[in-house]
Order: C-alpha cells, then structure tokens, then sequence
C-alpha cells in the first residue's frame, strides 16, 4: 500500500513505520471481525440480528434450566372487564394489576391431542360425522410420528379401550333425556352462532352491545372462543360449525403476537382445546400449531426454582413476571401447578422431553417443601421457593392443582405413584382441616388463612364434588365409599347454593357464618358469569352412582340459563342471582362453550360417549386420552392379556 505524502507534511510526520502499520491494520481487521461476529450472539430483539438471519433460519430457542406460574378467575368481564386471570378463579375484589418488572428469560414451545368414532370397526371421525371426512385427510406426518416425536396417531387410536363417541355418539334411549340433550345441543349452537354473527375471530362476545370482546389474557392471541369450542362442536356433531372453526384456526390463529399473557390461560384454553381437537381428529394442524405455542410459554420457567411465573410475553423476548396483585411477586399455586396434564402430553407429541421435565420439576418442589398442616398455600416465591401466605383454599387460587394431582395418576394409566400419595396426602390434610358442617347439615370445604378459618365456600370449589368421586375408587379400600360419600355432600351443598337464589342460578362465592347456610351474604359475591363447575360435578357424580337427581338438578340449570341468561344475540352472566329482575353483565364467556355446555351434554348421553376409562378432562374440559406406554410403544398394539385395545 502507498501512502501520498501530502504537501506541507514532513515524512517523519506523515504516518508509521512499514512494521507499525502492518500491527495497526492487523489489530483494525480483528477489531471489525470481533464486532462483526459479536451481532450474532447479540439477543433475539436487537433489530441488527434480523437483518443478517431470515425467518427460515432463525436460530434454535434456547431455554435456561430454571423454571417459573397460575391463579385468578373467570370474572365478570362486562364493562369492567373481570377476567379469570389465572385459575379458574380469584375474589372479585382483587384487581388485576400486572407488575412491569420482567425477568429476563428465553423462548420454547407446546402441543395437544384428539380422537373420534362410533364402533369398533368403523373408528375414524368421517364414518362418525359425515361432514367431518376432511379430517381424515390427516398427513402422513401425524400418521407415521413425523417431525422426530415417534408418535402414531394410528398406533394412538388402538390404544383406546372404547370407541371415543360411542356406538351412537352417546344418543340416550329414554326419549326425555334425548330431548334434554338436543336442548342444549341447541344451546350450543345459537351460542356459536351467535359469536360468528357479532364477535368472530375476537376471544368473546359480548351479546348485550353486539360486538367482540379481546381483553388482555391472551398476549395479543385471538379467537378464544373458537379454540375452546372445537372439541365440543365436534362431540355434539355440529360438523358445519367445527369446520368453521378449524378453518379459521389453519388461517388466521396467529401465534406470533408480541403480549403479555396469562400462562394459565393460554394453557388451559389454547393448548388445550388444541390438543383435544387433535386427539379427537388427527387433523394435523392442531398438532403443528400447539406445538409452536407450548415452546412459547416455556420461557416463563426460567426462574431460580423453575416455578414458572404468571406472566409471559409471547414474542421473541419471553419475558415473563408475576401479577402485580400477587403477594411478594409470588406464583399462585393453582396456576403452576394446573400445567402438568397439557405438558406431558406436549412432550407425547413433539417428543420434546423439556416439556415434561417443567412439570416434573414443579412436583418435586412441592413434594419436598414443608407443607403447614399438610396443607398447600396459595402463594409460593418463584425465587426462594418457600410459601408467601399461608391462605389455603380449594376454591380459587387452589382449586385446579389438586384437580390435577388425581388427574396426573389417572392420565398415567395408574402409574404416577407420586401423583396419587401427594393427592391423598392432601385430601387428608383438607378433610382434617377444611372440611366443616353446617349447623343445617350441609357439608362444605372453608378457607384456610394461617391457621384462621374463613367459612366461605366459593363457586369454583364446587369442581371439588366431582374430583374426590373420580378418586374414591383409588383410596385406601376402607375409605373409598367415605369420599363417594363426601363427594356426594359437597355436590348436594353446592345444589342448595343454586337452589335457595331467586334465579336458581348460584353466586360467586356463598357463605356458612352469621346465620347463613349456602347463600352470599355479599353484593360482591351474588353475581354468577356462566360457570361450570357446579354441573361438572353433576355430570361426574351421575356416572359414578346413575343417581336421577344429577340429571334433574342439571335439567334445573338447563331452564335457568335459558331463564335468565338467553338473551336476542347469545347468552350473558348476571349481576346478582338473588334479583327477580336480573342484570346482565354482556359478556359470553369462552368457558361457557368449553365447559358449561359440553358438561350439560354429557350429563345427558350415554357413558360410552368419552368413556373416563380413556380420558380425562382438564380444567377447561378439554378431553385428553390417558398415555398406555406399553400399547403406545407395541407396533402389533396387544395388551397384557392378548386383546387389542378395541376388543
């Protein structure tokens, strides 16, 4: 290289030695190369890095080892937008404020299930429906356990003892349950059409007004309503509004949204309406799209206890932060803990261990830390691990982790020992020191604050009836007909509670002190938003004892609903249950469809439509098949005793 000698400068002055300037020009080289390197080790947000990485060959998400999440409630969302935040519940006073100082985390992602028919010979959703044939034209992707996971989905299908729809979908033989069942299929029905009409693609209608609801749930994620309803439009057979629905899902679900999100919800709702609509179909893309989101909620893990956080954002950040409401910045166990069924079966799909290995975290956690009493508190820190409050409830902030503790050992075909002691271990503890009776006779489970207890029954512990009758049979022998009969009591307790309003229809949250006995004794309390876990425990306890009175008291709920809740574009939850002239509160929420109305169908079909010898349902009533490793993993699928799983 020549350097000009510049008129007026010295040589001397002009530059560096030959030797200086190869060092300088080596250094500036390395320099340029070091920075140049240095932008694809830069995080996935810096703008700089996707100019050099396209889409298609965007890096692998990586995932730190430690783990961070659930709680709040399916609020009144009208027009003060009470949301179920996390669990299936929180009291109505708690505002939901979220906490804006992130922990920094990493991105990852999920998956789900589905299945259909009529009998044993003639399996497959297009001899079940007709109109459904489209899904069959499965890949041969999902068929063969494409895409590294090793799942069949034929392989899949022979491991279920039964037919999922039954030999006729489920049609009862008595003419007045039939007619029960086609009423609310009805239901069903103008609900759906009644959201496509003023709210499609929008998470809920809002039936007063007329138009869509999104809220601020679901990080930016739409269609709610449409995810939470495919399982149930399929069973009930409404095939034209099911395609529909996969439809827009295959279009227009876009996963790539950039907001804050409740992971209990997402969860709940979007991976598990997903995995079922698989489970129930084949169709691949259910699989494909829960997948991508389960690895977009895996970031909310990376805390120092890998007890995942409340809050993610579902961008590139994954980001995520406990609710702002919640004490000390800690995680609600009802929502850490209502993950485990979802995960797993994400982990079945994708072949992904991490998914798994979340969870199992979480419960060995829990396992190992001192519990008071026995019993769980609802607050634990993601960083230290130890208990916040001591405030206990079965209701909401509490309800669904013990709803998946039997669920966990009843999904893992009887296998998960750990699952079943912790459950019965805190069944113990509850009965002990919960469970309480009326001065009227009424059985019912109080709150727990610190030793204090508050004699306060909530209508999201109303689930509770129908968890401890799907786990009397697995108790200790002497103790099997207790719980049928405890579960039976809280049933009947949580009955009254709908039965001594003006509405029939239950309240929030309802009361045994002061004189009260099943009835709120708060303004707060008197509300009710379409819930569904008083007809869930119906709907349990009619197929563990074929007791008539399930099916009346649920006949009960039918007339009320239609009563007080139908209104001219949908159905709304009311302001006050005790009110002859009622308020309504304009808001359809996605549970309705997912639970309320697919619990009320069931309770009127035969058993033999989703046997629960091979499903369970999550707490959003989503159906997932209970995982036979042995037959899953048998190319010839034959059990133990020589029968295919279908004999």
């Amino acid at each position: 290289m020549v350097l000009r000698k510049l008129p007026g400068v010295s040589a001397s002055g002009m530059g560096l030695r030959l030797s200086q300037k190869f060092v300088f020009l080596l250094f500036l080289s390395g320099l340029v190369t070091l920075c140049f390197g240095a932008l694809f080790f830069l995080p996935d947000t810096v703008r700089l890095k996707r100019i050099f990485l396209s889409k298609s060959d965007s890096p692998a998400v990586t995932v730190g080892s430690d783990n961070d999440a659930r709680e709040v409630s399916k609020k009144v969302s009208g027009d003060q937008e009470h949301q179920r935040v996390g669990l299936k519940g929180v009291d109505a006073n708690v505002k939901l404020k979220v906490s804006r100082k992130p922990s920094v985390t990493h991105g990852s992602r999920t998956v789900e299930r589905s299945v259909g028919s009529r009998t044993q010979e003639e399996w497959s959703p297009a001899r079940a429906h007709e109109p459904a044939a489209r899904d069959e034209r499965v890949t041969s992707a999902a068929h063969n356990g494409e895409h590294g996971s090793g799942f069949s989905y034929e392989r899949f299908k022979k491991c279920l003892l039964k037919p999922p729809l039954g030999k006729d979908q489920g049609k009862p033989s008595d003419p007045q349950t039939l007619q029960r069942r086609e009423k609310v299929k009805e239901m069903m029905k103008f609900a759906w059409d009644s959201y496509k009409r003023y709210a499609w693609g929008k998470n809920e209608l809002r039936p007063l007004t007329k138009n869509g609801h999104i809220g601020n749930m679901f990080g930016g994620l739409r269609g709610a309503s449409i995810v939470d309803s495919l399982d149930t439009l399929y069973i009930m057979g409404l095939m034209e509004e099911y395609e529909e629905a996969k439809e827009w899902i295959q279009n227009n679900l876009d996963l790539n949204s950039n907001g804050e999100a409740s992971l209990f919800e997402v969860n709940i709702r979007y991976v598990g309406g997903l995995l079922s609509a698989f489970y129930l179909t084949g169709a691949e893309i259910f699989k494909q799209k829960v997948v991508e989101l389960g690895e977009k909620l895996l970031p909310a893990f990376n805390t120092p206890t890998g007890i995942p956080r409340g809050v993610i954002n579902l961008g590139s950040s994954g980001t995520s932060w406990s609710w702002g409401w919640a004490s000390a910045g800690s995680s609600i166990l009802a929502e850490f803990g209502t993950l485990h069924l979802e995960f797993v079966h994400l982990s079945e799909l994708s072949g992904n261990p991490m998914f798994t290995e979340k969870v199992m975290n979480i419960r060995k956690l829990l396992s190992k830390i001192e519990k008071p009493h026995g019993l769980y508190p609802n607050f634990l820190s993601p960083v230290s691990g130890n208990w916040v409050q001591h405030h206990v409830s079965i209701g909401g902030l509490g309800d669904s982790f013990y709803e998946y503790l039997i669920k966990s050992y009843l999904m893992s075909d009887k296998t998960d020992e750990e699952a079943k002691r912790m459950y019965y271990s805190a069944m113990e503890a509850i009965e002990t020191n919960l469970v309480q009776k009326s001065p009227g006779g009424l059985t019912y489970v109080a709150e727990w604050r610190g030793g204090i207890l508050d004699h306060k029954m909530g209508h999201l512990a109303c689930f509770s009836g129908g968890m401890i009758g799907i786990g009397a049979d697995d108790g200790p022998p002497e103790k099997r007909q207790h719980y049928l009969d405890l579960a039976a009591e809280i049933t009947h307790t949580c009955h009254e509670s709908y039965s001594r309003s003006a509405t029939k229809l239950g309240p929030e949250a309802f009361r045994f002190d002061g004189g009260a006995e099943a009835t709120a004794t708060r303004l707060s309390d008197r509300y009710y938003i379409l819930r569904p876990e008083v007809i869930e425990s119906y709907m349990y306890m009619w197929r563990l004892t074929h007791d008539p009175k399930y099916r009346q008291w649920g006949w009960e709920a039918v007339e009320a609903l239609e009563k007080h809740c139908r209104v001219e574009a949908g159905f709304s939850g009311i302001r006050d249950v005790y009110a002859s002239m009622v308020s309504h509160d304009n808001m359809q929420q996605s549970f309705f469809l997912s639970e309320t109305l697919k619990y009320l169908y069931l309770l009127f079909s035969e058993d033999d439509l989703l046997p629960l010898d091979d499903w369970v349902f999550n707490t959003e009533a989503h159906l997932l098949p209970i995982i036979r490793k042995n037959c899953l993993r048998e190319h010839d699928s034959t059990l133990d005793n020589g029968q295919t799983p279908l004999e």
